[in-house]
């Protein structure tokens, strides 16, 4: 199983949005020439990061600005806005034998440790904002 690419696709919007701030109208055809996506993908993507909070947007071709600064958007805003993941990350199969000793424990084995796994790349995600990102790329340029 993968995350969608929406929360890659997200989170290259922004960092468009960020480094194209005071240079350039970011324009979801802009956005989308970066993302090497048709603009209705921008345009979805947009939406959601919106209806987030994380961005405005202005009809037409106005053009997108991001709404809060970088140092305080991280990779898990994003993951939530673009729903990457609805509920749990892993979903398990939904009838293991019960008359199978295997079957009948899977879930009390497994469970917790999918779990946690879960729990341990929100973290991560938290733990990394647009600023962190940007900086990696201005190191790159």
């Amino acid at each position: 199983m993968q995350i969608p690419s929406r929360f890659t696709v997200a989170v290259h919007t922004l960092l468009v949005l960020c480094y194209f701030a005071d240079t350039q109208k970011t324009t979801s055809e802009f956005i989308a020439a970066s993302v090497n996506v048709n603009p209705v993908i921008i345009r979805k993507t947009l939406s959601c990061l919106k209806a987030a909070g994380l961005v405005s947007v202005k009809a037409g071709s106005g053009g997108a600005r991001l709404v809060r600064d970088p140092s305080e958007v991280t990779l898990f805003d994003v993951y939530r806005a673009v729903d990457s993941v609805e509920g749990a990350l892993f979903h398990f199969h939904e009838h293991p034998n019960p008359a199978c000793p295997v079957g009948k424990n899977v879930h009390a084995v497994l469970d917790g440790r999918l779990e946690a796994a879960q729990a341990a790349l929100e973290r991560e995600l938290q733990g990394v904002t647009l600023a962190d990102l940007m900086r990696d790329l201005n190191q790159r340029l």
